[in-house]
């Protein structure tokens, strides 16, 4: 596709994505990120329309109780483990707070012509900010006390679980849970969701590092991944049989620690999710783990995937689990019969394909740091075209615009059609502009090649 137009920061394209005619809709889940919704025609009936209620609800009986040595049932509420936070700062007017209108028009990073690297420049500084002709939308701020109080939190949980050695929490505090989730759900409903949000990112990111990523030295190798991906799942979809064996597996669930994040966080999900809301996370952390096996089978193998065959590993190991979650945080539920629809499935799709290039892009410099030949966007494909690493990145932006392109107009017309939709659409939308933020501004963990 042709490059989007050279702006300033900040300035919006002149032209927002036009939106295509609306089709009626039909009856009837590594590489990754974000534009939103345009503006649907709503009808007076619709604007007034109110969300959907979601009634709490218990615990699965089914889900296993923890060692009495761990406790954790005698976890002290978040209230009780720290005096409160200091009040936030007066809040901004409401139309500064929310996810950016649909319409808005999205941001797209200023482009310089591409010239040849600065070695010297290469050598002394690490380049953060926006990737340059990258389309994104601008993300609602995240207030740094809400954040630093979902990140008090979160670690809290992660310490009363024993969960990562000390040594470890220099990567904590580097991650920035508690700003990742704020700047991702700028709608929640209230702390304790963001909180939970927080606990599901930190848990998915604990499986990924210990089983599966063999260069971060935490016990991941490729090989016999499937096995422990499988108990892992376990430890979210419950194991069933005699009395005997059900305690056994209960047992090994909570002698492990990315066993025991998965099993707790979604126990605290659980606890205001409604059932399809929960099983809905179940089976897209089966589609991510999916996602993983596929990674790690290519990898063993050294087998070169086409830019597609990449892209298609990458839809399942991808931030799906993140974004199947923004109705129950924001407090309402997008009934399954409508989130099931082929149309919204392709959707939800997009937005994780989008935000997982992003991903790709954020995270190339590091990747080939620690691993040259690890699998990214601009590897496959610059071993496909056989060009140079800096011409593949440079066409990875691209295909990622190309993706988020088709988000912004797909979303706009389902958007149309529905309040609870449009709302569901935008709340996609806003996480992908959250994420986009936090790997922008996160210098940590991140930062950006000399190619520009």
């Amino acid at each position: 596709m042709s490059a989007p137009p050279e702006t300033s920061p900040g300035t919006p394209p002149t032209t927002p994505f036009a939106a295509p005619a609306v089709a009626a809709p039909r009856t009837p889940e590594a590489a990754a990120a974000g534009t939103p919704v345009a503006a649907p025609t709503r009808t007076p009936d619709a604007a007034a329309a109110t969300p959907v209620a979601v009634p709490p609800v218990a615990p699965e009986a089914g889900l296993p109780a923890p060692p009495a040595a761990a406790a954790p049932e005698a976890r002290p509420a978040p209230s009780a483990e720290a005096p409160a936070p200091a009040p936030a700062p007066a809040p901004a007017p409401i139309e500064a707070r929310s996810a950016p209108e649909p319409g808005t028009p999205p941001r797209t990073a200023p482009r310089a012509l591409p010239g040849p690297p600065n070695l010297a420049r290469s050598l002394t500084a690490r380049r953060g900010g926006a990737i340059p002709g990258l389309l994104y939308r601008p993300a609602v701020p995240a207030d740094p006390a809400k954040a630093a109080e979902v990140d008090r939190r979160v670690e809290a949980w992660a310490r009363g679980l024993d969960l990562f050695p000390t040594a470890w929490r220099g990567d904590f505090s580097g991650f920035q849970f508690g700003r990742a989730v704020v700047l991702q759900h700028p709608g929640a409903l209230d702390l304790e969701r963001l909180t939970v949000a927080g606990q599901l990112l930190l848990a998915e990111n604990l499986v990924d590092s210990c089983y599966c990523e063999e260069d971060e030295g935490r016990g991941g190798s490729r090989s016999g991944l499937g096995g422990p991906l499988l108990l892992a799942q376990s430890a979210i979809d419950p194991f069933a049989g005699p009395p005997d064996l059900e305690a056994e597996w209960r047992a090994g669930v909570q002698a492990d620690g990315p066993l025991r994040s998965y099993h707790w966080a979604m126990r605290d999900f659980a606890a205001f999710a409604t059932p399809s809301q929960t099983d809905r996370f179940v089976h897209d952390i089966a589609r991510l783990h999916l996602g993983y096996l596929a990674e790690a089978a290519w990898a063993e193998s050294r087998h070169l995937p086409k830019v597609w065959e990449y892209l298609v590993m990458r839809q399942f190991n991808n931030f799906r689990p993140c974004l199947s979650i923004v109705d129950a945080v924001d407090g309402y539920e997008l009934p399954e019969q409508l989130y099931a629809r082929p149309e919204i499935q392709r959707i939800t799709a997009l937005a994780c394909n989008a935000t997982t290039i992003v991903n790709d892009l954020y995270s190339f410099t590091k990747e080939l740091a620690s691993d040259p030949e690890h699998l990214n966007l601009p590897q496959v494909v610059a071993r496909n075209a056989r060009c140079g690493l800096k011409t593949a990145y440079l066409e990875s932006v691209e295909i990622h615009n190309r993706v988020m392109e088709a988000f912004e107009a797909e979303s706009a017309a389902l958007s149309a059609t529905s309040p609870l939709v449009e709302r569901y659409a935008r709340g996609l939308a806003a996480w992908v502009a959250g994420n986009h933020e936090w790997h922008a501004t996160n210098t940590h963990r991140y930062h950006l090649p000399h190619y520009w």
